[in-house]
C-alpha cells in the first residue's frame, strides 16, 4: 500500500492540532509552520476534515481550528478516509466482481493483497488520535513473538 501525502498530511496536522489545541483554536498558518506542510495544502485538507466533522473551525481574531472529537474518539482511519484516501493494496476496484487482469479475472495473489488492506484498515480504525499522542502505537498491534531459541549444533546433540 502506498499511502499518499494527502493521507499523511493531515494525520500530521490532526496530531498537531490535538497537541497544540488544548481547548483552543489553532490556525492553520501555525501548523504549516511547525509540520513544514503548504498552507494551501492544509486548507484543502481541512476543508475535508471539517465536512467530516473531524475539526470544527473559529473565526475572527484568535480564530483557527478545533479538534471535533476528543482524541480518544477520532481514530487515524477516520481522518485518513476523510480527505478520500483509499486504503486498499490491489488494483481492482473495491466494490467491483471483475479482477484487474486484462480478461478481467482475478489475479493468483489477490485474496492475500486484499486481506492485507483490510488488516491495515483494521489497525489504523484501532488507532486513536491520542494513542499516537501519547506514544501508544509502537507494538500496540502486532502480537510480540519470542526468538526462537538456537538449535542445538550437531555436535553438541552428538556429546549427549
Amino acid at each position: 500500500m502506498k499511502l499518499s501525502t494527502k493521507g499523511r498530511y493531515a494525520v500530521m496536522a490532526m496530531v498537531d492540532l490535538a497537541r497544540h489545541g488544548a481547548g483552543h483554536p489553532v490556525s492553520l498558518a501555525d501548523i504549516a509552520e511547525r509540520q513544514e506542510i503548504s498552507l494551501s495544502y492544509l486548507e484543502q485538507l481541512f476543508a475535508r476534515l471539517r465536512k467530516n466533522e473531524l475539526v470544527r473551525s473559529v473565526r475572527g481574531p484568535g480564530g483557527g481550528y478545533l479538534l471535533g472529537r476528543g482524541t480518544e474518539d477520532v481514530k487515524i482511519s477516520d481522518i485518513i478516509l476523510a480527505v478520500d484516501e483509499p486504503i486498499r493494496v490491489t488494483r481492482c476496484q473495491p466494490t467491483s466482481a471483475a479482477g484487474c487482469k486484462a480478461d478481467r479475472s482475478r489475479c493468483l495473489t489477490h485474496d492475500l493483497w486484499e486481506e492485507l488492506g483490510n488488516q491495515i484498515h483494521l489497525f489504523l480504525r484501532s488507532v486513536s488520535l491520542a494513542d499516537v499522542m501519547e506514544n501508544r502505537v509502537v507494538g500496540s498491534a502486532c502480537m510480540r513473538r519470542e526468538v526462537p531459541a538456537k538449535a542445538p549444533s550437531p555436535a553438541a546433540v552428538a556429546a549427549e
